[in-house]
């Protein structure tokens, strides 16, 4: 087969035509990869405010369930009357009725006056301390133990022990049976709570 001269200009047309396709090919290859990086970018970055937004609401949820919490213990003490002045009456009535519950042989008490504890400043509340020192005859060191955990059960407040002391009351010959005391105890507490200094 023979190439004539109309020939090149018929293959001339189909070469350029060639040509433009393979152009626009690249062109749309072009175009698309650009748009799968866009897409890619923008995929990135939505799912980073997804994850900022979620990190967001996390916290939220976190800082709610804290509060929640913290408003339960706020909402047990002020019940308990740990939150607010303090009530000695109160305190009073309590003791004359554990000494009466578990029969306590004598009990003496002195309360101090009431003070700040240290070392609180910036506070919204502050912890106030009223020292008591208990003198009282026991029968056995069970009957201390039992005074000292009806107080932290029952009081409104605190109660913190600093010191006991036990010592061993002696023998008379006069004193038998029962209802002898055979211990002294010596102890100092504090009796803890709490003001909120705002409202003053």
């Amino acid at each position: 087969m023979k190439i004539v001269r109309t020939d090149f200009r018929k293959l001339q047309a189909s070469a350029f035509a060639g040509i433009l396709m393979v152009a626009a090919g690249g062109l749309a290859l072009y175009v698309s990869f650009d748009a799968r990086k866009s897409a890619e970018q923008a995929r990135v970055h939505i799912a980073a405010q997804f994850a900022e937004a979620d990190g967001k609401l996390k916290q939220v949820r976190d800082e709610e369930s804290e509060v929640k919490q913290k408003s339960i213990v706020f909402n047990t003490l002020r019940e308990r009357g740990i939150i607010g002045n303090e009530q000695r009456l109160d305190w009073v009535e309590l003791l004359k009725d554990i000494r009466d519950k578990h029969r306590l042989i004598d009990l003496r008490y002195e309360i101090a006056p009431q003070r700040m504890l240290d070392g609180q400043v910036g506070n919204d509340f502050v912890v106030f301390a009223s020292s008591m020192r208990l003198e009282l005859k026991l029968l056995h060191e069970e009957d201390l133990t039992r005074l000292l955990d009806d107080l932290q059960r029952q009081a409104k407040a605190l109660i913190r022990v600093k010191s006991c002391r036990i010592e061993r009351l002696p023998a008379t010959g006069d004193e038998r049976g029962g209802g002898r005391a055979n211990l002294m105890a010596d102890c100092e507490i504090e009796w803890l709570t709490l003001r909120d200094v705002r409202s003053k």
